[in-house]
């Protein structure tokens, strides 16, 4: 069991890892050795997530997410296999904790007396800043 927050266990059978040649660096090592990793989630089947968790993993990683609503993640940034298999579960459990945090409901308000007097002030002293500029002086004719 993989342990995401305090109420969410997600169990280790629910995780397929498809292993591949990675490219970029790593010499002939890379031409060998399968060490870029290819997790899948099947988040829209997944009786571990809680429905209002599900849809807004679903929501969260649009363009991840298969038509069947399996989540891929790829990871190949390290060169092994051991540290790009960690690097995506830990992507994985990021991305559920993400969509485990309920988004906090904003309250309109209203701007406090002193914020629009400042806000006016400031105006006028820019509105009188242009002014100055725009005056051209008289030339003295002498």
């Amino acid at each position: 069991m993989i342990q995401v927050t305090p109420t969410i266990a997600i169990d280790e059978n629910e995780i397929q890892q498809e292993f591949m040649r990675a490219s970029g660096p790593g010499g002939q090592n890379v031409n060998k050795v399968a060490t870029a990793v290819q997790l899948r989630f099947d988040v829209a089947n997944s009786p571990s997530l809680p429905d209002e968790v599900r849809e807004r993993l679903l929501s969260l990683t649009r363009r991840r997410i298969t038509k069947e609503g399996v989540l891929v993640i790829d990871a190949r940034r390290f060169r092994t296999q051991g540290a790009n298999r960690q690097d995506a579960m830990e992507r994985l459990v990021g991305l559920i904790r993400k969509a485990a945090q309920k988004r906090r409901i904003r309250r309109k308000t209203r701007p406090t007396l002193g914020s629009k007097m400042r806000r006016l002030e400031a105006k006028r002293r820019r509105a009188q800043t242009k002014r100055l500029r725009s005056q051209i002086p008289e030339a003295a004719d002498g």
